[in-house]
Parts: C-alpha cells; structure tokens; sequence
C-alpha cells in the first residue's frame, strides 16, 4: 500500500493541482520546490475517507499543523495536548493576518503576541461536540448556554470568560492555555480569562475528534485581499504568501459549505456583542440570544394560549416591549392548527388583547431543544414532559409556584375562564420577579421590534 502511494507522490509531483485529481482518493502535490509542497488528500474522490481521517489523526499525535476544510472557511488545526505545533500554528495565523508580535515571548501567556479586537476569535478551541463546550466554558453562564445550545456546531465562534479554578483549560499545557487567551484578545495571562470557541460541523472535524483525546487548536488565516479562504488551494497559497511556509498535509473538500467566515461573538455575563458578523447576520443574533419561555396546556386552545398572550403583556409592562423573549404555547396532546376556544378570546378581548389569530400546536422536539423555560399548567403535564425529554427535567416547572394545577376550564361559562385567566396573570408576575437577572440578556447592538427572523439555521450540515 505505501508504496503504492509513493509511487503515485512521484508521478503526481510537479503535476498542477487543477489536474491532480485524476489521482483518485489518493494524495496530491502542488507544483512548488519540494520544501514548498504540501501533501493533499481530496475527499470528494476517494472511496474510503477513513485513511484520510487515520493520517490527519496520526499528523496531529506527531505535533504536525494540518490544514482541513469547515463549514466556513479552511483552517489550520493543531492538538491542544501539543505546543510546540499550537505555537506553530498562532505564529503562522499572527504572521499572515498581520498581528503585532513580540520577540520577548512571556507577555500574553508566551504567545508573543495579543489579537486585536477585530481579529479575536481567530484562534479558537475547536471540541467536538456542544456538550463538550461545557468542560471548557466554566463558569457557564445563561447566555453562553444559550448560544453554544443553539448555534453549536455551527458558522458561530464564542468568545467568554473562563475560570481555571472549575474550567478544563486548566488541563491543558499552560502556554496553550495562554495562546488561546491571547488569540481571545487577553492582554494578560490570569488563572483565567477569555477563550474562543467554536464547534464545526463539517464531517471530516466530527470524525477527527473521534480519535483525538483533547480538543483542536483552530487557526483562521486570511488571504492577503482579505477575503475569506474558501479552498483549499487559497489556504495554502495564504500561508505561502503570508510566511513562505507549507502544510505538510492538506484536507481538500471543495469550496466551503458556507463561501463566507463564521460569526465571532464576544458574551461577558448577560452582556453580548457580535466583534464580526460572518455568516449569521446581526438580525440572526438577535434572535439566538433571545430565551424562549413555554406555555403548556393539553390541547393548546384554552389556558397556555392565553398564558401565551398575557406573558407577552406583563413583559410589554415590564421591558417596554414584549420581544425582550420569544413566548410560545403548544400541547401534550395537541394538534396542529386549532384556535383558541370561543372562550379564551372572548376574556382576552375584555383585556385589549387579541387572541383571534392563534393555531395550536404539540410540544415537540423542536421547541424543547430551545426552551430556556418551560410552564405547564398541571403537575400531569410536567410529569409527562419530563418522561419524554428527562434531560430538559430541570427547565420544566409548574406554572403555579406551589407545584399545585390550573384548572382546565373547557366547557366552563366565561367566568370561570376570567378566575382561569387572573390565576395565570398573578403566577406570571411572580415568575417573572423570580427570574434570576441574567435570564433577559442585554440588548445587543442594532437589536429592535422589527428585525427579521434569522435566516439561518445554525445547525451541523
């Protein structure tokens, strides 16, 4: 087998890489001085990717800095277990994007050099997975759970505070630590501080990751117009140009998923601010940091439409507007499309609110996944939600405080609906004086009623 592939190295050597992909599955060389060549493996032609992640794995062990595609833009990526290829890799990325750097390497964490604020993020800690984010980012706060929940693995790269004192950063060599902090924009290297991560989606990562016992160190680089690399040709020939250096391996997947750099954003407790708007737009953003409060009844066409509605109207009183979160309703048992009972909107009317335009529809996994808060009606209805979702159990409370039920008032005359609706409004208003302060982030720059809904869906491809 190898020396088959030497023999193919041999043949493909000086060929240009245009027509380098006749060598199917197998990898490619650019036509530069032998020092200069880098080793490519194109995904989209090979039969069996496997040795491909099997060798990249292998070039990471060995302390090797390797380029690989994402979902955004191709990268540089290094084990984290590894210094000497971390350091490699921050020197490469500072040199081509043009950073400040120092010969005396004990500032920042012997990074010897600090990202300035329109390039932090570009070196990240690359994990594999959103749960995996959790070990790293300690102390979480809401809203870091809240986007790394709802934009991991995606075009997002986070930016927060982390405390070695409970964060798994304090397992990592100390210089890395200090890099990563550094390519945060940290200008000092505390027991803490900020790091970047971000989590890729891209099939190649996710398997990578498999292998590897500790997160990737990620480095972005850009080309020297400043436009994103897309490819794999760019990324070398950036690097090429930027330090005259060359990957010893090259993981080549076509033009990114994406064409464009992902979203950086900087969270300091309830705090947030978008440092580079990438792929997720500022609108987007806007959306993502917003919780998302639950209303739960049975057949979603008396009690959680109206508790829907009358949220909506105490954070209007409270906030001034009523999209400070994004309230919702649905059913255990409900279906799709049914409104409000005669009833609900009649009593709702009697309040100035309108109720005339709701549609049922069931709890499902969807809503779930984003629910920051969940309020049922009854104590069955949690039970219930608990038994399909146990590991959202801890987001999901009755709306009564006590754990005691709102009694379903179908079939009941109007005044009973009114008692229904003034029992809701009272347990609302102790919900939402009870919240800790953290719960409604602060408004993000350009934020406002009447931004559009995100028109991205930053999930895994």
């Amino acid at each position: 087998m190898q020396a088959a592939i030497d023999e193919l190295e041999s043949l493909a050597y000086g060929v240009p890489l245009a027509f380098a992909s006749e060598f199917s599955g197998h990898p490619r060389r650019m036509d530069r001085p032998p020092h200069k060549v880098p080793m490519i493996y194109d995904l989209q032609t090979t039969d069996d990717p496997r040795d491909i992640v099997h060798r990249s794995v292998q070039a990471l062990v060995e302390g090797q800095v390797i380029g690989v595609p994402s979902e955004t833009v191709y990268g540089l990526v290094a084990s984290s277990l590894c210094p000497a290829a971390v350091r490699r890799l921050a020197q490469w990325t500072a040199t081509c994007r043009g950073w400040s750097t120092q010969s005396d390497e004990s500032t920042a964490g012997q990074a010897g050099f600090v990202a300035p604020t329109a390039d932090a993020g570009s070196i990240a800690l690359c994990v594999r997975s959103t749960e995996a984010v959790g070990d790293f980012l300690m102390p979480m706060t809401i809203l870091g759970r809240r986007l790394s929940e709802r934009c991991f693995p995606g075009p997002l790269t986070l930016i927060a505070d982390c405390d070695d004192a409970v964060s798994a950063m304090s397992c990592l060599p100390e210089s890395v630590a200090g890099t990563l902090r550094a390519g945060a924009g940290q200008r000092s290297s505390p027991a803490g501080g900020p790091v970047a991560f971000r989590v890729s989606g891209h099939r190649l990562l996710s398997h990578i990751h498999r292998y590897l016992s500790a997160p990737l160190v990620w480095g972005e680089i850009g080309l020297p117009d400043a436009s994103p690399p897309t490819t794999a040709e760019k990324l070398q020939s950036a690097l090429n140009a930027g330090t005259g250096e060359s990957l010893p391996l090259l993981l080549d997947d076509g033009i990114s998923r994406y064409g464009d750099e992902g979203t950086v954003v900087r969270v300091t407790g309830n705090h947030w601010h978008v440092q580079r708007t990438g792929v997720i737009q500022q609108a987007a953003m806007n959306q993502f940091v917003k919780p998302v409060i639950a209303l739960v009844c049975t057949g979603n066409t008396c009690r959680s439409p109206m508790a829907e509605t009358l949220l909506r109207e105490a954070l209007r009183r409270k906030f001034g507007r009523e999209d400070v979160a994004r309230v919702v309703s649905a059913g255990v048992a409900a279906g799709h499309g049914s409104g409000a009972s005669p009833q609900s909107v009649e009593v709702m009317g009697r309040r100035g609110l309108d109720l005339t335009g709701h549609a049922s529809q069931p709890l499902e996994d969807s809503l779930m996944t984003m629910a920051d808060l969940v309020l049922t009606m009854t104590r069955r209805h949690r039970d219930a939600i608990v038994a399909a979702w146990p590991d959202r159990a801890e987001r999901v409370f009755t709306l009564r405080r006590d754990g005691g039920d709102v009694s379903d008032p179908v079939g009941m005359p109007v005044d009973v609906y009114e008692q229904c609706a003034d029992q809701i409004v009272s347990e609302l208003e102790g919900w939402l004086s009870e919240l800790p302060p953290d719960f409604f982030p602060s408004d993000g720059p350009n934020e406002g009623p009447d931004d559009e809904p995100p028109r991205h869906n930053a999930g895994s491809e």
